[in-house]
């Protein structure tokens, strides 16, 4: 079969890039909101670390059906439902007033949006991609990068100049029209279009065998295998969501401005981005487990750093490993699934694993913010990160190819 000059999947991935960018680069953002809204209403960091937390438990629990419908709908009704409720709860977050409001608009109905952010395109990318899939997963992954770099950048300018309602009217408007604009770009799997992963012959016999080989599933539920896979994320997660909320509102605690605070995030963001790129070759040419080795060990390294940083360049050191690590990551989750249990049921157990990532996600920040309330410090919290990503390398550590039977 002679190789199309330009194949389709590309697009695939140019969507996956912008629907990652968008979607978890506006989520991560409600770091540069928590100090406008703390100073308005006077909440508790644990309670506005709450409602980012139900937003991660909705997301995950409602990824489980994301990933089921994308693999029986397609990726292109999801992405329109999820789109329109994702920009939904982000506008009504302009006149929220009260507490039962912030949970109802951020915990609920954005965690609705957020649900399909990142199951849908990266489980469409594993079916169109197959020899290289960890590189195409990780180009699409730089897109939640450069929405990390960008987007709290753009936020924290548009708080200064309009308030922050305001600020959230701008912010919803735009990712709702966005999301559902790019969400159109997918397409569920190139056999239905004649097109073959990879779009060469090599990949198209590839992917025949891992179609009949993959595991039904049923089948990927009674393994270990999966479940030490979703114990990994989840503890990981615990800890990537307690920096991600409070990196920010920590660097203005000892006495850094909370424009260059929100530039630690942004800093994070983009070094995640070369974080992402490089983890996505290294899975195609090492394997998953040990790109995920790699970058759990500098996630360590970067929470223990963070004991000592008290100053800007310091935190700036810290952004530079934690970012590689947080970065690198997330693009092996996806490619980590379709090696081990292959692409017949990926959106449903990409879906499970989201959903044991974001449990994680969700008990982090809350856990951080009581912290905070209880003893005036990040240093516990801090020290409770490391801990619990050594508990996810020594799992990583213990995981093994399934046996055929």
């Amino acid at each position: 079969m002679r190789r199309p000059r330009y194949f389709y999947g590309y697009n695939i991935v140019a969507s996956g890039f912008g629907i990652q960018a968008v979607g978890i680069g506006t989520f991560i953002a409600f770091g540069v909101f928590f100090k406008p809204l703390l100073n308005d209403f006077g909440w508790s960091r644990a309670t506005l670390s709450g409602a980012q937390s139900m937003a991660l438990l909705v997301a995950g629990f409602l990824g489980i059906l994301a990933g089921r419908l994308n693999d029986r709908l397609g990726p292109r009704v999801v992405m329109t439902v999820a789109g329109f409720f994702f920009g939904l709860g982000l506008l009504l977050m302009s006149g929220l007033n009260s507490v039962w409001q912030l949970y109802l608009f951020y915990g609920v109905i954005v965690g609705i949006g957020l649900s399909a952010i990142d199951i849908v395109p990266l489980s469409t990318i594993a079916r169109w991609f197959i020899r290289r899939r960890g590189m195409m997963t990780g180009i699409a992954k730089v897109g939640t990068g450069t929405g990390q770099f960008a987007i709290p950048l753009v936020a924290s300018l548009l708080i200064v100049a309009y308030g922050w309602r305001n600020s959230y009217i701008i912010i919803g408007a735009a990712a709702m029209v966005l999301l559902i604009a790019i969400g159109q770009l997918l397409r569920r799997d190139p056999a239905r279009y004649g097109l073959s992963p990879d779009g060469d012959k090599e990949s198209q016999a590839a992917g025949s065998r891992l179609a009949e080989t993959g595991l039904y599933l049923h089948e990927a539920l009674r393994t270990r295998q999966f479940w030490t896979v979703c114990l990994v994320y989840l503890t990981t997660m615990f800890s990537l969501l307690i920096i991600m909320v409070h990196i920010v509102v920590h660097a203005t605690d000892i006495g850094i401005s909370s424009t260059i605070a929100a530039g630690i995030l942004s800093a994070i963001g983009a070094i995640s981005m070369t974080g992402r790129f490089v983890t996505g070759f290294a899975v195609d040419r090492i394997g998953n487990r040990r790109s995920m080795i790699i970058c759990l060990v500098l996630l360590i390294l970067a929470f223990l750093w963070l004991q000592l940083a008290r100053e800007l360049w310091m935190l700036i050191l810290f952004a530079v490993v934690y970012g590689f690590g947080h970065g690198g990551t997330f693009t092996v989750i996806s490619p980590i699934i379709a090696e081990y249990f292959g692409v017949r049921a990926h959106g449903a157990l990409y879906g499970i694993v989201f959903f044991s990532s974001m449990v994680g996600g969700a008990i982090g920040p809350v856990v951080a913010g009581y912290i905070y309330d209880t003893t005036e410090s990040y240093s516990l919290a801090f020290w409770l990160c490391a801990a619990v990503v050594a508990l996810a390398l020594v799992l990583i550590l213990s995981l093994r190819q399934i046996r055929p039977k």
